[in-house]
Parts: C-alpha cells; sequence; structure tokens
C-alpha cells in the first residue's frame, strides 16, 4: 500500500504521534491582512482527533 503524496506534502508526523500542518492563506495577496492576522497563520496547527483515522491511513501510520 503506498503513502498519499499529497498528505505527505503537507503533513508531518511529530515525535509523540500527532500530526503537524501549516496555516492557509499565507501565499499570496498579504498586503491587506493585518501584521498580527500574518503572525497567527504562521504557526503550524495539529490534525483535529476526528480526522485522524483518516490521516492515519493516508500516511501509513500504525494505531499506537
Amino acid at each position: 500500500m503506498k503513502t498519499h503524496s499529497g498528505a505527505k506534502k503537507r503533513m508531518k508526523v511529530t515525535g509523540a504521534g500527532n500530526v503537524k500542518h501549516k496555516s492557509t492563506n499565507l501565499r499570496h495577496r498579504l498586503r491587506k491582512r493585518d501584521k498580527k492576522r500574518k503572525r497567527h497563520l504562521n504557526i503550524d496547527g495539529l490534525i483535529n482527533f476526528t480526522e485522524m483515522p483518516r490521516v492515519r491511513r493516508m500516511l501509513l501510520i500504525a494505531n499506537s
């Protein structure tokens, strides 16, 4: 079974087994966004626990 190539480019597994992802809306049209908004978007987020079974299948993470 192969890893989902789109998911492996966008997500990363942490040492604790959580999955990190980058925030959206930081590619273009940044002039109109406040500095505070851009600063908060620059922080990585964690995948919600309700999405974890699907993400685990896509990234081939063993259930632990």
